[in-house]
């Protein structure tokens, strides 16, 4: 068996040869890979339904636009809160906040069962996901060998990009390598 190296809190963008429609453009968010298969959320597809129509309590902590993102194809009904708490944690802090488990530096996952009041004046942001993506053993690695996905690094920012239908165009930017190139690359490049 091959050695996995971790990829967990790093981005998955996809390549213009993907072909996909569930994963056209997307960008996302690993929340975990290992040996075991890999999980994450689409950050960049907003869906017409707003947080306060189905998760009430949370309304007022989403940030804008405050609508729940389609997180991935994998059960597209269940929820799950990702959110950004500022701060790096402290040199042998075990305990994690209340509600919140960190998955990647500032970001982490919130319990959607735990009550807002908990987390309200920690969270720098949250977003709402219905379902994720995921990835059987291998599966991720051999999509990567294909050439499916560019891996980058995150940043907090990800997590609540105000204008997420940007944020693939953003993300490839600010690569300091040939990748800012594929950015230009045209919606239809028939039409090119």
């Amino acid at each position: 068996m091959t050695e996995v190296s971790s990829l967990t809190g790093r981005l998955l963008v996809a390549t213009p040869k993907l072909s996909d429609p569930n994963f056209d453009r997307a960008v996302v968010l690993l929340l975990d890979h290992d040996t075991e298969g890999s999980l994450g959320v689409v950050l960049n597809r907003p869906t017409p339904v707003g947080v306060g129509d189905v998760l009430q309590p949370w309304a007022a902590l989403a940030v804008l636009p405050q609508v729940v993102f389609q997180g991935g194809p994998v059960s597209l009904d269940s929820a799950l809160g990702l959110a950004v708490v500022p701060g790096e944690p402290r040199p042998g802090e075990a305990v994690e906040l209340l509600g919140w488990r960190r998955v990647h530096g500032a970001i982490g996952l919130v319990d959607l069962e735990a009550p807002p009041e908990l987390l309200a004046a920690e969270l720098g942001s949250l977003r709402i996901f219905a379902g994720y993506s995921g990835w059987g053993p291998g599966q991720l690695e051999r999509e990567l060998v294909d050439g499916a996905w560019y891996v980058v690094e995150s940043e907090p920012g990800d997590v609540s990009a105000p204008n997420p239908e940007r944020l693939w165009r953003s993300v490839l930017r600010r690569q300091r390598n040939e990748l800012a190139m594929v950015a230009t690359y045209p919606d239809d490049p028939s039409l090119n």
